[in-house]
């Protein structure tokens, strides 16, 4: 049986080193602002990207990775005798997969799958954690999908923004366009459902909702509040995410954590001020 190897996309936001560590490899989608195209997480950093959205006259736009980009680690990972597990950020949200489906064109099948995530930035992250844990330890391809499809299935993203012009302008704001034109301290919940973005609730205040998204995490959760895998993400609101974090731990019974700052491909649409909780529940 081949070895497999992971591959998702740069919405994870994974570091190098720990993309390193996990065998796991990361295609970049791109940031475009003025004139220039920069690797998501290679040729900008969130460090670098937010100071610069937030002082910036002009918006950046996204684009998906060419197929030749996924061909060529196709290509080399099959020679390196690896099975391929691909997922990537959802087809509702991005043409990322499209892309992987090209670049996969003429590839022997039987080695190489190509997921339709229905997700995007931390859920994906832990769907590519935790399926490239399985295939460090020897799962097969098919358990690896399997383990992936899994997760897809049973983990819950819920987010805040602090505006929604973002996703108003990069088009990805769907049904939570019902939410335009509210009043300004009135902050609005979303949850990335069925691999599109949907509006939940409208709270007032920022930390009204952050507080409200816990009480809707609980509710889900149940009395023993088990999480397999926690998620906490920001996009330059680091000490926001530490108190999530720090009350997600008070509250729940969590076995694993993972903390990051939102991609510049991400940060595009949601803006500065975003924070989100993900939680991958226990199998009862």
């Amino acid at each position: 049986m081949n070895k497999v190897a992971i591959v998702t996309d740069s919405t994870t936001a994974i570091s190098p080193a720990i993309a390193e560590q996990q065998k796991l490899t990361i295609v970049p989608l791109s940031v475009n602002w003025d004139g220039e195209s920069y690797l998501d997480g290679i040729d900008i950093t969130p460090e670098e990207f937010y100071p610069r959205l937030m002082a910036s006259e002009t918006l950046p736009t996204t684009s998906q990775p060419p197929a030749g980009a996924f061909k060529a680690v196709f290509e080399r990972l099959l020679d390196e005798d690896y099975d391929i597990l691909t997922m990537v950020i959802s087809s509702k949200i991005s043409g990322t997969w499209d892309s992987a489906i090209q670049g996969a064109e003429g590839l022997p099948k039987d080695r190489l799958v190509i997921l339709n995530s229905l997700q995007a930035s931390m859920p994906l992250t832990i769907m590519a954690l935790m399926a490239s844990d399985a295939a460090l330890k020897g799962a097969s391809l098919q358990e690896c999908k399997d383990l992936a499809i899994d997760i897809s299935e049973r983990i819950q993203t819920l987010f805040v923004v602090d505006t929604l012009e973002f996703l108003h302008r990069g088009g990805r704001i769907g049904a939570a366009a019902r939410f335009l034109g509210t009043a300004l301290n009135l902050k609005p919940i979303l949850k990335l459902q069925n691999g599109a973005i949907q509006p939940h609730e409208k709270v007032r205040t920022f930390s009204k909702a952050v507080k409200r998204v816990f009480e809707i995490a609980e509710a889900d959760l149940g009395k023993q509040g088990r999480i397999e895998y926690l998620g906490v993400l920001s996009a330059n609101a680091k000490q926001e995410s530490f108190e999530i974090t720090q009350t997600a731990r008070q509250r729940f019974k969590i076995k694993n954590v993972f903390i990051s700052e939102i991609s510049p491909v991400i940060g595009t649409h949601v803006g500065p001020g975003a924070v989100g909780l993900v939680y991958l529940p226990e199998k009862k």
